[in-house]
């Protein structure tokens, strides 16, 4: 695949709100893919991605992100102990505009880093795309924004193909870590950057800068430089760029990652409160963060080695994942490799256990026939700390030796050596919490348990 060229246009002296730039583009130096939300029209027809429309500088040019490594991996439809995605998967809510992956393959130097994507994000829906680094969501929200040609396939803005668009002609928004700010500019001339490039009217610039810095809260910042902001208060900046073009897209490839954890927090209400504000524009997230794209998405996709391994709803995904690996990365788990012993129960070593019917809720299909292998999945939280001599009632009770016990400040975590498996547990905060070597046992209800294919169930304990 050749490698699209890199237009060289650059930014004039410090410009006033309204007033029309000599180019449209950024820096030279601008790496493609490394800007936020400017609306940047290049010179030339053929302009190279990071010109156009999602293109945007960056206050630290060797900062700018580079294309995501990701590697080639076998579709969940064909890798054995693993679900399918369902075919209705990649329908989003039926109303207008949205993004439209149509069998996109990405390629590197021969080598496949996004393996036929399809999927659909809705008019007005959050998506987010979650998984390892290397999994292919940064290349599939670069195929978005035009910095990457697919191999094959096609990608759709509002059921337009833009395949072959520039970034300048696709109308999106992007924000990335870096912020992407022009670092001479005032706020509010960072705001107005990408409507001039767009030849918004001058008499229009300063309302449509003026609504977008009072959209996220940066009003009382427009006259302040980059520097004079706090890492948070620029990232604002830099969502606020990319709204004031007024994008029936956009794109957010992990703007949260360079934040501390309160001011991660702060801003993930922010975002959800701006989603609510703009209720027609599409958000693709991408990000490797459980929380955020728990908290934000309506729909989850969760991509793995270049392909889409499951989609739904955060609360789908959660309590009724398709495959092991879904279980795995999408919130903490305990994942158990069991027998199954028919009547809705299962083996663990000695353990006798009853579980959710197969398939009950997740979409998983037949169950394994009597004396199968399959894994069985417990979240941390599920797991209740009772006496090791109790007798169990309604609940499955397992016995085991505390291995380790760390304090979280409102709970628990204990490490558990039981029937062959760590397990995890996080109980609240206890005033006198067991000690490693001290034998307790635990207890989880029937309908807190999920049993997926077999596989990925080696060592009993998922992520977190």
């Amino acid at each position: 695949m050749s490698t699209p060229r890199r237009s060289t246009v650059t930014e004039k002296d410090t410009p006033a709100v309204g007033e029309t730039p000599a180019t449209a583009g950024g820096p030279a130096d601008a790496a493609p893919g490394a800007g936020s939300a400017a609306s940047a029209k290049a010179a030339e027809p053929d302009a190279a991605p990071g010109t156009g429309t999602t293109a945007a500088p960056t206050s630290t040019p060797a900062a700018a992100a580079a294309p995501a490594a990701v590697s080639a991996g076998a579709d969940v439809a064909h890798r054995p102990g693993t679900a399918a995605v369902p075919a209705g998967v990649a329908a989003g809510p039926d109303r207008p505009g949205g993004i439209r992956f149509d069998r996109v393959t990405v390629a590197y130097d021969g080598q496949t880093v996004l393996d036929g994507l399809d999927l659909t994000v809705g008019g007005g829906e959050v998506m987010a795309l979650l998984g390892p680094s290397g999994s292919g969501k940064t290349t599939a929200l670069r195929a978005v924004a035009g910095f990457v040609r697919p191999a094959a396939g096609r990608v759709l803005i509002g059921g337009r193909d833009v395949t072959d668009l520039p970034p300048y002609k696709r109308g999106i928004g992007m924000v990335v870590q870096q912020y992407a700010l022009f670092p001479h500019l005032r706020v509010d001339q960072n705001v107005a950057f990408g409507l001039k490039a767009q030849k918004v009217p001058r008499a229009e610039i300063p309302g449509r800068v003026a609504e977008a810095l009072e959209m996220t809260g940066m009003t009382g910042y427009a006259r302040r430089h980059p520097r004079e902001l706090s890492g948070g208060q620029q990232q604002r900046v830099a969502i606020a760029r990319a709204l004031a073009i007024r994008p029936g897209v956009l794109l957010l490839d992990e703007p949260l990652s360079a934040l501390d954890a309160q001011l991660r927090s702060g801003m993930l209400a922010e975002l959800a409160r701006l989603h609510r504000e703009l209720p027609d524009v599409s958000i693709l997230y991408v990000t490797h963060d459980q929380i955020e794209a728990l908290t934000l998405a309506d729909r989850i996709a969760v991509l793995d080695k270049a392909r889409l391994q499951d989609c739904g709803t955060p609360h789908d995904l959660y309590r009724h994942p398709r495959t092991a690996f879904t279980a795995s990365f999408v919130g903490n788990a305990n994942l158990l490799t069991v027998r199954a012993a028919g009547s809705g129960t299962v083996r663990l070593a000695d353990a006798t256990l009853r579980v959710t019917p197969y398939g009950d809720g997740g979409g998983n299909g037949d169950g394994p026939g009597e004396g199968a292998e399959a894994t069985l999945c417990v979240r941390p939280h599920a797991l209740r700390l009772t006496g090791p001599h109790q007798t169990p009632k309604e609940s499955n009770m397992l016995r085991g030796t505390v291995t380790d016990v760390q304090w979280r400040g409102h709970t628990h975590r204990l490490l558990v050596a039981a029937h062959g498996h760590e397990l995890r547990a996080d109980v609240g905060d206890l005033r006198q919490p067991p000690r490693p070597g001290d034998g307790i046992a635990l207890t989880f209800d029937a309908e807190d348990a999920v049993l997926l294919p077999a596989g990925l169930a080696a060592g009993g304990a998922g992520v977190g």
